[in-house]
């Protein structure tokens, strides 16, 4: 099914404001606050996420591998990669906050189960009215929220642009989703996807992006990605490291802000695609911004305008934003394959950063010899994978 650009005339408009120019190439973030980010509160449900995760079908610890040439080359102590390209039966990180948002949704609408797991929610919502779960996607938040749909015995509806990739439109209908393409960009689907949810108690939106009036869910998908931040703690033995996060709208760089602000010593910069640098841009003005958005093989990454939710918590922390190119992810992509690592271009994003931040303006305190590099892998490559954010 199409729907055409006519049909969105009626949907919430976007952002509005002037499109700015093009953010400089590595946009370090003047206005992070008072030089250091304010610290969150903890994560009160965080022991009750980690049971549910852990008790997800597939869930094991995502690989966390050392690149030692990369950081011989860089001069820095450690390059590490945390590698999502197989999490919870899928290729990408999206799972951890698809199943958690749509766990807290379902459950404040049915009734808590008496533990955490999806078998307590399932027998919860049965002999009772089943919902649809129902977001839009440019590639794998849309097919996590299909998987746990299907892990509940209920229905999905997953709106995409048409600028995604039939492979990727494939792999979505493959989870048995009810697939709506938009001849529209991503921004539009979103809201395309809100308006169908509009006084329908029988569709329950799970979205990853925010705007005023809709931040709960996307907050819980922001606290199920926080998970993988945890395991990196373990993994890394307790020591602070600099987070370079693949970001889209948002969400898990927003997850990667709040791990900042709740462990000291870790920091955290930005990656986008050179098509779509919404957040760089935004870092530049002080204030979200929407930018125009062209076609790019970061697909995941393609948005043009920052959750609402997660961009006060990013100016407040990032210490910077970074575009890079198709050809540079491509080469990163193929430079992290060498090392045995799966990677699309999304996840491969991180490296072609790193890479270039090394010789970058301001950056002298990001990468000196003692510095420990996380590099976030959010999918795997494009032959079994849809794209990540």
């Amino acid at each position: 099914m199409t729907i055409s650009r006519a049909s969105l005339s009626s949907v919430t408009g976007a952002v509005s404001g002037a499109v700015p120019s093009a953010p400089a190439r590595w946009t370090p973030n003047r206005h992070r606050s008072g030089g250091a980010p304010h610290r969150s509160a903890p994560d009160a449900s965080g022991p009750v996420r980690l049971s549910f995760h852990r008790h997800l079908p597939s869930y094991a610890v995502t690989p966390l591998h050392d690149l030692p040439s990369v950081a011989a080359d860089l001069g820095v102590a450690r390059v590490a990669v945390k590698d999502e390209s197989s999490r919870l039966g899928l290729p990408a990180f999206k799972m951890l906050g698809a199943s958690w948002a749509a766990y807290r949704a379902l459950a404040a609408r049915y009734g808590e189960p008496e533990e955490p797991t999806v078998e307590a929610l399932r027998a919860r919502i049965e002999g009772n009215t089943p919902v649809t779960l129902v977001t839009a996607t440019d590639g794998n938040h849309g097919r996590a929220v299909a998987r746990m749909a299907s892990h509940l015995g209920l229905d999905a509806m997953v709106l995409i642009p048409d600028v995604v990739s039939e492979a990727a439109i494939q792999a979505i209908r493959d989870e048995d989703a009810d697939v709506r393409v938009l001849a529209d960009d991503y921004d539009a689907t979103v809201r395309a996807a809100a308006r169908l949810c509009e006084d329908s108690a029988g569709l329950l939106l799970v979205q990853d992006t925010s705007w005023p009036g809709y931040e709960t869910a996307p907050r819980w998908i922001v606290d199920g990605y926080a998970t993988l931040f945890e395991e990196a703690v373990e993994q890394l033995g307790g020591s602070p490291a600099l987070l370079v996060v693949p970001a889209g709208v948002g969400s898990l760089a927003h997850a990667a802000a709040l791990h900042c602000q709740r462990n000291p010593g870790w920091r955290a910069v930005t990656v986008e695609p050179e098509a779509a640098p919404c957040i760089a841009a935004s870092l530049a003005a002080g204030h979200s911004v929407t930018t125009r958005t062209s076609t790019t093989t970061m697909a995941g990454l393609n948005c043009g305008t920052p959750s609402s939710l997660a961009f006060p918590d990013l100016l407040a922390t990032l210490d910077g934003g970074i575009w890079v190119t198709d050809a540079e992810a491509a080469e990163a992509g193929a430079r992290l394959a060498d090392a045995g690592i799966d990677s699309g271009p999304c996840g491969a994003a991180s490296l072609a950063a790193l890479q270039y931040l090394k010789g970058a303006e301001a950056t002298e305190h990001l990468l000196t010899p003692d510095s420990t590099v996380v590099l976030l892998n959010t999918e795997a490559a494009p032959r079994k994978s849809v794209l990540s954010e």
